[in-house]
């Protein structure tokens, strides 16, 4: 099989990762860039999490049912009247992939613009500064490439909690969450950190009823204290039942529904839902990247 050599390999091309392959070619590298996000159409859709399930998709969510909201509660007081409102769910996700697909679009244009080789497939590190690209879906070798630099932005994934394992049903990451096809009667959502706020935000605006559990004590507590301390209030008046200092300690799905145990200061409960949402934080996306001889090594985190 053919040898490809360059000057950099990137491997991602999220946020980091594209940005590094434009701006290496343009210093007039010789720059490949790797990817293996594919949009629901099985396109290649580079742009990483943040344009295909995080920041972009989460603000069209969040426009759409604040629009929603609006024309439910607060057109009335400056004497418009809309009658009763509805939402079509599908119309609506359909809105955010087409969002999603012109600004992954755009990357592809970008990347193409500037001379940089876009490969679709999954980019694992080999000794001797090579880089072998697999298949998407069969995990095959298509092609080696070499190069005298590599840079590494494969950026995160979903942390699963141990006894919460995803099954993309029931129990959701937050990729799932926004691709729901119906508004989910009751939800919870374990972690109340600015993934699970936006989260919530959504479809309680759309009609469900939103459990929010917390181990922590405080609410956002990486964040200014005033501004976690109103925005708390912005999320309770909007009707999200944020519970502090409470850990999950079991799932169970049956019957449809899944039973959760918590446990707080009151002592434990166990709660029926209608989805669970595991929103707790994110960690490096490293499984498979490198090869057992590439010299080099994960900790337990996934962090190299």
């Amino acid at each position: 099989m053919a040898n490809a050599n360059y000057d950099v390999i990137v491997i991602g091309a999220g946020p980091a990762g594209y940005v590094a392959a434009i701006r290496c070619a343009q210093l007039g590298l010789k720059t490949a860039c790797i990817d293996n996000w594919t949009n629901t159409k099985g396109d290649p859709s580079p742009g990483g999490t943040c344009l295909n399930v995080g920041c972009i998709p989460s603000k069209a969510l969040l426009e759409s049912s604040h629009l929603y909201a609006q024309s439910q509660h607060d057109l009335e007081q400056h004497g418009i009247s809309v009658g009763e409102a509805s939402i079509d769910i599908a119309a609506m996700q359909s809105r955010k992939e087409a969002v999603v697909n012109k600004l992954t679009g755009g990357i592809k244009q970008l990347l193409g613009a500037n001379k940089v080789t876009f490969i679709h497939g999954k980019g694992r590190v080999q000794p001797e500064r090579q880089v072998v690209v697999l298949d998407i879906e069969s995990g095959k070798i298509n092609e080696t490439l070499s190069a005298k630099d590599i840079i590494i932005a494969t950026g995160s994934e979903p942390i699963e909690l141990p006894g919460f394992k995803f099954d993309h049903k029931k129990v959701l990451d937050s990729a799932d969450t926004l691709a729901l096809k119906k508004v989910p009667e009751h939800l919870l959502i374990v972690g109340a950190g600015v993934i699970g706020l936006e989260l919530g935000s959504v479809w309680r605006r759309l009609g469900s009823e939103v459990v929010m559990l917390e181990a922590l004590e405080d609410f956002l507590p990486m964040m200014d204290t005033q501004v976690a301390k109103e925005a708390a209030k912005i999320f309770r008046k909007q009707g999200l039942d944020i519970r502090l200092g409470t850990r999950v300690t079991n799932a169970e799905v049956k019957d449809g529904s899944v039973a959760v145990t918590y446990s707080n200061a009151d002592g434990e409960e166990t709660e029926t839902f209608d989805r669970l949402i595991v929103a707790v934080g994110r960690r490096p996306r490293s499984e498979e990247l490198f090869a057992s001889d590439s010299g080099l090594t994960l900790d337990e985190r996934g962090y190299i």
